[in-house]
């Protein structure tokens, strides 16, 4: 069944997701556009006049690139954009026009350019791009020179306020770039919207709409057909229609399919099947476009949380910036799926791209690995925050000022362009309109009243002092205001559902009881906290009909069980994941905020230990510890450790670490992390006791031992099954062991293998407590992307192939070059430890 539609069809929470991208068989619809530009820093903002510019001196790059990483850490720039500096400077890329442009179209899609860009194709202006996290593209047709005639692409990228956002952004043309040849009757970009209006266990209904434009000058009779195929390849479902589209239009066509017994997609098992529409006039392929998608339902109860599939699901998320640590924002897909796949052994099941949209490859991941995804999109509106001093405006300056100069003109057809491109993918279950925006509009500390005299020790999970009724008052007798935020999230809210009505509208909210009092709940389908747990009971009595959850949450067990003990909280997002560049103003040489789980290397830290036992039943017991005098805890009368005082969440998990070697009788916290009830710690063989883990509040175990040298073991058992952890100490640093995730790399460009460099004693035991510069020298067609040791506090340059060791290990990067097949050693070595060689191979079908 076919029906042609002007307004798009929309089932309300339920979803077939698709990815649009292209097939290589008859038409070749993308070309990878990343390789060969050339690329020049200028000293300052300029206007471009004379193009196409003289390139013959600049600098060869391919893209991704982010020329802010390139550069050194220093303390003159600002910490919340990681010490790092932004600058100004222009790509140019030269290319030949391979096609008769008479009977073409073709455009140029930038996934994502940090930022305020502009874009001109053989000295014609294009146009601009000011958001550095949206997606554009351009219609290079008009200026396009004839067959076999070479073009120059110019990409000029203005980011001289370099600290207007947060917080890392990176500087360049940081993501992919396609060139995109189109027939003059095809599908146009994310030309393509699958829903699901029924999803049961026999069979799925497949809505397809489909966007076909006719650029041809006369009436056109064509085919419009669209297989599905599964994981297998194995054709499931198929229609065909006969239609016509008038001259110079777009219109847009419904077909309607059934998937027998579907599989579904879900984050254990992220079944994926693909679309491939394809448009036949006179009986020839014009276009085929080939999309990927995910059969799944969501439901969002205000009472009972949310259904995944029809089964309550906990969404057990993290937060996440989009840098890559060594590699800046320019992030080898490769290096994102190492990340995601130790959060996946955590348990972690979820991700919030705070506070802005990540890319197109991020999410593809996402969908193959079984992430959901809450889909964020602005981090200020109509008013600017000073990034430098987080929740504590005081002044914005030309550098520091950032999208808030663009929102008004460029809100709308941004935040479009991200859905249009990302509302198909099976991960993407949540849009988050804005994060924390409540801080730029200084009267909704007044209405929520938590600021006043009276009220001492500060907001944080706080319960009101005023009532509802009280909140509106104070809101309602507020002199006008240029914006009220209220207005805006409702615009925004519009936008979205006008694009996608299958998912719900979030934000991030950090003083709900005011956005709730204001109208700017009434904005969001989902209102989501910034932190603030104790509320949730007020706000749930005094908005009733609001569905209410976690959106940023601290690492503790607390805050999980503020959903689990809370029917209609279904989700918490740690901050964060991993550690990320910037948010560290005044903090020199600190560059980057200190995470939960993950370091800036993907190194596993004390939070992935303690959340994989909370987060996973595969059972898990590991040993870290820290010293008594460095830590929040005291030993009572008794020798029992307590806290020396109660505290909010103060993100100290990184405080311990996975060794044994203090100075003898010093006082040290063990902590024991586990999911399975008791654990009994022993220290050269003698036991100091068994702790159950139904008696500690915070689903840690702990002693306090005097240290002696020797060996630490917990030992652990669970329906018959013994479970050992160990520490042992450490003498002088005898050889480094290498590991490589990969040794055979793909010649395509991108493909990546992570070297690990642990140093070792002479029995095999890590050295953690002494450090060594490790030198990593390259032989062959691979490219060294950078060295990192994890740590947050190191200003060592990633841009060199030497890094001093934290914690006794180190990471290395290397990348294949494009067509540059053979072996590549790369060789490892430390002062006076013996050398270490790691060979790749690299060459086409490395994977198949």
């Amino acid at each position: 069944m076919v029906k042609k539609q002007t307004v798009a069809y929309y089932v309300f929470f339920m979803l077939i997701s698709v990815l649009s991208s292209c097939t290589h068989s008859e038409i070749e619809r993308e070309t990878d556009f990343n390789f060969d530009w050339k690329f020049k820093l200028l000293a300052d903002t300029t206007t471009l006049t004379n193009l196409p510019l003289d390139d013959s001196g600049w600098r060869e790059v391919r893209l991704p690139h982010d020329w802010s990483v390139e550069a050194g850490f220093e303390e003159k720039w600002e910490g919340c954009t990681g010490y790092l500096p932004g600058g100004v400077g222009v790509y140019q890329k030269h290319f030949k026009t391979a096609h008769d442009k008479s009977k073409k179209s073709t455009y140029l899609l930038f996934d994502g350019v940090y930022n305020n860009a502009k874009y001109w194709l053989n000295g014609h202006y294009l146009g601009e791009n000011p958001y550095g996290y949206s997606p554009v593209y351009f219609d290079l047709s008009e200026y396009l020179n004839e067959t076999g005639k070479e073009n120059v692409l110019t990409v000029y990228v203005d980011h001289s306020r370099y600290a207007d956002s947060r917080w890392y952004t990176g500087s360049g043309i940081y993501r992919n770039v396609k060139l995109i040849i189109l027939n003059k009757l095809h599908i146009p970009i994310w030309g393509t919207f699958v829903t699901t209006p029924e999803i049961t266990n026999d069979k799925a209904l497949v809505n397809i709409e489909v966007k076909v434009e006719n650029q041809l000058a006369q009436e056109s009779k064509f085919t419009l057909m669209t297989s599905i195929y599964d994981a297998k390849g194995n054709s499931v479902a198929s229609t065909e229609n006969e239609l016509k589209t008038r001259p110079d239009t777009v219109e847009v066509y419904e077909q309607r399919l059934a998937v027998e017994k579907p599989e579904l997609w879900g984050t254990e098992n992220p079944a994926m099947y693909k679309a491939v529409t394809t448009l036949l006039l006179d009986g020839r392929v014009v276009d085929k476009y080939t999309t990927p998608f995910g059969i799944r339902s969501l439901v969002f109860d205000k009472d009972k949380g949310f259904f995944l599939n029809g089964r309550n699901t906990y969404v057990k998320g993290v937060c996440l910036h989009h840098d890559g640590g060594l590699v800046g924002a320019a992030v080898p897909k490769g290096v994102w799926k190492r990340r995601l796949e130790k959060l996946k052994e955590a348990g972690c099941n979820a991700i919030r791209t705070s506070h802005n949209p990540f890319s197109e490859e991020f999410l593809d991941l996402c969908d193959e690995m079984g992430f959901l995804v809450q889909n964020e999109i602005f981090d200020e509106m109509d008013n600017p925050k000073d990034k430098r001093f987080n929740m504590n405006e005081r002044e914005v300056l030309y550098h520091t000022r950032g999208y808030t100069e663009h929102f008004q003109e460029w809100g709308e057809s941004d935040l479009k362009r991200v859905i249009l491109r990302d509302r198909n993918h099976p991960s993407v279950f949540q849009y988050s309109i804005g994060n924390e925006i409540e801080w730029t509009y200084p009267e909704y500390k007044y209405i929520s009243g938590l600021w006043d005299p009276e009220v001492k020790g500060g907001y944080w999970n706080k319960i009101p002092h005023l009532t509802p009724e009280q909140m509106k008052e104070r809101h309602k007798a507020l002199p006008d205001r240029k914006y009220k935020l209220e207005e805006t999230a409702k615009r925004l809210s519009k936008w979205v559902k006008e694009i996608d009505t299958t998912r719900p509208v979030t934000a991030n909210l950090i003083i709900p009881v005011a956005s709730c009092a204001t109208g700017y709940a009434d904005a969001l389908d989902v209102v989501g906290f910034s932190y603030q747990i104790a509320q949730y009971d007020w706000c749930k009595k005094h908005y009733p009909h609001m569905l209410f959850t976690g959106n940023e949450n601290a690492g503790y067990l607390s805050e999980w069980k503020s959903i689990t003990d809370n029917p209609m909280v279904f989700s918490m997002y740690m901050w964060t994941g991993i550690d990320y560049m910037g948010e560290s103003n005044l903090s020199w040489p600190q560059k980057a905020w200190p995470g939960d789980m993950l370091d800036l290397a993907g190194f596993e830290k004390a939070g992935w230990n303690h959340f994989k036992s909370i987060w996973t039943d595969t059972p898990h017991l590991s040993i870290q510890t820290h010293k008594l005098e460095e830590s929040k805890f005291k030993l009572d009368k008794t020798g029992k450790l307590v806290y020396i005082k109660k505290t909010v969440p103060n993100w100290e998990n990184y405080l311990s670490v996975e060794h044994w070697n203090y100075e003898p009788d010093e006082k040290i916290v063990v902590e024991v992390v586990s999911n399975l009830p008791q654990a009994e710690l022993f220290l050269n063989g003698k036991s100091l006791g068994a702790v159950k883990l139904a008696d500690c509040p915070d689903n840690i175990m702990r002693w306090c031992v005097p240290f002696e040298a020797g060996e630490l073991v917990a030992k652990a058992g669970d329906n018959g099954k013994q479970y050992l952890a160990e520490l042992k100490s450490a003498s002088e640093a005898a050889c480094l062991v290498v590991d490589v995730d990969k040794t055979v790399l793909e010649a395509d460009g991108y493909d990546v293998a992570h070297i690990v460099v642990q140093l070792v004693d002479k029995d095999g035991i890590p050295v953690r407590t002494k450090e060594q510069e490790i030198t990593f020298d390259v032989e062959g067609d691979v490219n060294l992307l950078g060295v990192d040791n994890g740590w947050n506090r190191s200003i060592q340059s990633f841009q060199t192939n030497k890094v001093r060791t934290h914690l006794g290990h180190c990471l290395a990067i290397v990348q294949s070059d494009k067509n540059a097949v053979g072996t590549a050693k790369i060789k490892v070595s430390s002062e006076s430890l013996p050398e270490q060689v790691v060979t790749l191979s690299v060459r086409h079908g490395a994977h198949k």
